[in-house]
């Protein structure tokens, strides 16, 4: 799988996978402070961004696509920064390939099973009529039945992209909404990753509660749990500063 990445700084590498329906744009920001001491990889998944579509979705397909895109671009020992879907990702890969990262940042993800809850998302999406679409605020106005939140509207729009033919998706919205039940499953209770790993969360959000703990220990004996206040799922975008005081010491 051919991926799309955004490469920028000099020094030790770290590599960014951005969570469902997201980019390497969402990561722009973020990139680039870290690309002050670090080279920075920020890719696009499959069947997202500016990445080939593929019928085939999963955790251990993607991470697949990790690890060629790691041995075919050189990269050494890299730290590995995954968001929800690209936490999972990330937790796949350092359980399937242990020897090839350095250590392991996870943000608002566990490795437990969820329900699908993007249903609503889903059938927002699907109701913008991409061939007749005349303007992205129309898309805007059409989602927002769906979607109340104005700043989910907007990532979510980003996906829309102009051709010369009008407007396109991004991502491959067929294949997600068909394997949509995969984005929610967990690792295989025997998986488990010694390595140094960090679970950030943020304090607004439900996707890592208290009583996870146990469960990131089960998976990740060595790792630790930092909760940022004020911080909801996109924690990274809503206190930027604060996330990369906590994995600029974990690196």
């Amino acid at each position: 799988m051919n991926l799309f990445f955004r490469k920028t700084g000099e020094g030790s590498p770290i590599i960014i996978l951005h969570g469902l329906f997201g980019s390497s744009d969402n990561w722009l920001s973020i990139a680039r402070v870290l690309g002050e001491s670090h080279t920075v990889y920020s890719l696009d998944q499959r069947n997202h961004g500016q990445s080939e579509h593929s019928d085939y979705f999963s955790y251990e397909i993607m991470a697949e696509d990790l690890r060629e895109f790691i041995v075919e671009h050189n990269i050494q020992n890299p730290v590995i920064i995954g968001h929800s879907m690209g936490g999972k990702v990330a937790m796949q890969f350092a359980v399937d390939h242990a020897d090839m990262l350095k250590k392991l940042i996870v943000v608002d993800i566990a490795p437990k099973s969820y329900p699908v809850h993007h249903d609503t998302i889903l059938e927002g999406l699907n109701s913008i009529n991409m061939q007749t679409l005349a303007s992205r605020n129309e898309a805007d106005e059409q989602l927002s039945k769906y979607v109340p939140e104005i700043g989910t509207r907007q990532f979510l729009l980003k996906n829309i992209a102009r051709t010369s033919e009008g407007f396109a998706w991004k991502i491959n919205l067929p294949v997600i909404e068909t394997g949509i039940e995969q984005i929610g499953v967990g690792l295989e209770p025997n998986a488990n990753y010694n390595g140094d790993t960090l679970f950030i969360r943020g304090r607004n959000s439900n996707y890592i509660k208290d009583e996870d703990q146990a469960t990131l220990k089960h998976y990740f004996p060595n790792s630790e749990l930092v909760t940022i206040e004020n911080a909801g799922h996109w924690v990274h975008a809503e206190q930027p500063e604060t996330f990369l005081t906590a994995i600029k010491a974990f690196i």
